[in-house]
Order: structure tokens, then C-alpha cells, then sequence
């Protein structure tokens, strides 16, 4: 899920803030053999923005992630990055369009009064939440099976993408000291985590509590959703307005996934949703 992301300033810890302490970034590297030392270096910043002993013990643990190098070193290859209509995009994930669409009309009626209280909440339509729900995890069917902590430090290593994840990889650090992750969770290649595959750095800064219980779980549907109109709220979209191409929401599917062909398939499927 490259692309989504935000600089977090702040980190919750407990009940309380950790003001990130500012810190050198570690340098980024090109070869695989330069890992362990990237790691070193990383563990000097994660230490000066509070990483305590979990998540430090994560770190050291952490194994460089083929699929994230491989995917990372060979962009051209990456599908997202050739023009695609809505429904090439979609279907290149799914059997057809229409089956994506119906089970997502399907999603928005089980769920009915979930995405009502939401989009009360935060004036994100539930058509648009559970378009991205289908697209990245095929609505909670499947998560990923990279180690969480590994993709995001390998994703923060690589210095095409490098220093832009580095946050993300110290968020995730983090993560693991409050117990939300352990060094074998799992998720997406980038260290995606949960049924929206959020980047860890957005989840510290977007986290909400969407089913009551006074925590906010990545692996719960609800708390999940919840983060995602949250984030998108906060980036900008305005309730009750078009989401269609080139308007103001449109704009903001970007602070999701910078792909512009994900922008226009997350569009079109929830426009066909809403019908």
C-alpha cells in the first residue's frame, strides 16, 4: 500500500504523548548486505523517539523481506504504475467487476448500521469505505503473510523509498511496544497491517475506536473502517460532497494510495456500490 502515509509528530504511548525527539535518519541503502547495518543505525533514531524494549527487541529481530526488496527494486513491474482503466485495475485482482461490486453491496447491508454510524461520524460514505476494505484485504479475507515489522523496516531501508517510510517503520516499533503487533505479526509486503492495510505511521496519527470498547485494533473490521474515514476525513473531505473524478474528495483518495489508478477504481467501484 505505497503511498499511504503521514509524517506523524506525535506517538501516542499509553494514556499519554511522546514528543518524537529529534534525531539524525539513518542512511539508506541500495544492496541487501547493508541491512544489519541500516538496522543499527535505525535503532539509534527509534531509541531517541521513545522505541522502548519490545519494540527494540522487534528491531533487532527483524529479517530483511525479499518480497518488499524485490518489489521495491523493480518498480516498472508494479502494475499500478502502467495508465489503467477502473475496470482492468479491479479486475486484475479480482474475477470481474460486478462480483467485486456485489459483494461489496453485500458488506454495506450486513454492516448497514456500522457504516451509517460512521459516515454520521466523519461523513465518509460507506460505499467508498468498503470499496478500499474489498480492494486491499478482500474485506478481512486476507491480511498478508509478511512479517509486519520486517516489510516496514525493509520498505524504510531502500533508498528510493527511503526517508519518506522511516517514520512508519519507527510507528511500527512502536506498535509493537503497546502490544498491538508483536516481531510475528503479519500483513502486507510495505508492513501493512489490518483489514485497510494501513501503514503504521497513519495508524498512530488516525487510530479510532469504532465499536465501543475503548481500543482501536487494526485486526478488528470495525476500528478499522472507523481509522480509515477518520484519515480521510482529516485529509480533507467534506461530507455530503462528489467523489467523483477531478473533484475535491477525489483529490483526497491520493492521501490513501498516491496511485492514480487506485484513485479512479476506488471511485468508479463505489459509484457502481451506491446504484
Amino acid at each position: 500500500m505505497t503511498g499511504k502515509r503521514a509524517t506523524w509528530r506525535m506517538v501516542l504511548a499509553g494514556a499519554g504523548a511522546l514528543l518524537a525527539a529529534q534525531a539524525s535518519a539513518a542512511t539508506c541503502i541500495t544492496s541487501k548486505g547493508q541491512f544489519d547495518a541500516y538496522k543499527q543505525q535505525l535503532a539509534q533514531q527509534a531509541t531517541s523517539y521513545g522505541v522502548g524494549q519490545r519494540g527494540m527487541q522487534a528491531l533487532r529481530e527483524a529479517r530483511l523481506s525479499g518480497i518488499t526488496w524485490r518489489f521495491e527494486s523493480n518498480p516498472a513491474s508494479q502494475s499500478s504504475m502502467r495508465h489503467r482503466s477502473p475496470e482492468e485495475f479491479l479486475k486484475s485482482r479480482f474475477s470481474s467487476v460486478n462480483s467485486f461490486v456485489t459483494n461489496g453491496k453485500r458488506r454495506l447491508q450486513q454492516n448497514a448500521r456500522l457504516f451509517q454510524a460512521i459516515e454520521q461520524r466523519y461523513g465518509v460514505p460507506g460505499s467508498i469505505l468498503v470499496a478500499i476494505w474489498g480492494y486491499e484485504t478482500s474485506w478481512g479475507g486476507y491480511t498478508g503473510e509478511t512479517p509486519i515489522v520486517s516489510g516496514a523496516v525493509t520498505l524504510a531501508s531502500y533508498c528510493r523509498r527511503h526517508p519518506r517510510f522511516e517514520d512508519d517503520a519507527i510507528a511500527a516499533l512502536q506498535l509493537v511496544d503497546r502490544g498491538l503487533i508483536n516481531g510475528n505479526s503479519r500483513g502486507g509486503p510495505s508492513g501493512e497491517l489490518g483489514h485497510m492495510q494501513f501503514l503504521a505511521g497513519n495508524w498512530v496519527r488516525f487510530a479510532a475506536d469504532g465499536n465501543g470498547d475503548g481500543r482501536a485494533d487494526p485486526n478488528n473490521a470495525a476500528d478499522a473502517l472507523a481509522t480509515a474515514a477518520n484519515m480521510l476525513r482529516q485529509n480533507g473531505w467534506r461530507p455530503g460532497g462528489s467523489f467523483a473524478d477531478g473533484s475535491a474528495n477525489f483529490r483526497v483518495l491520493s492521501t490513501w494510495n498516491d496511485s492514480g489508478n487506485y484513485q479512479r477504481a476506488i471511485a468508479y467501484a463505489a459509484g457502481l456500490i451506491d446504484q
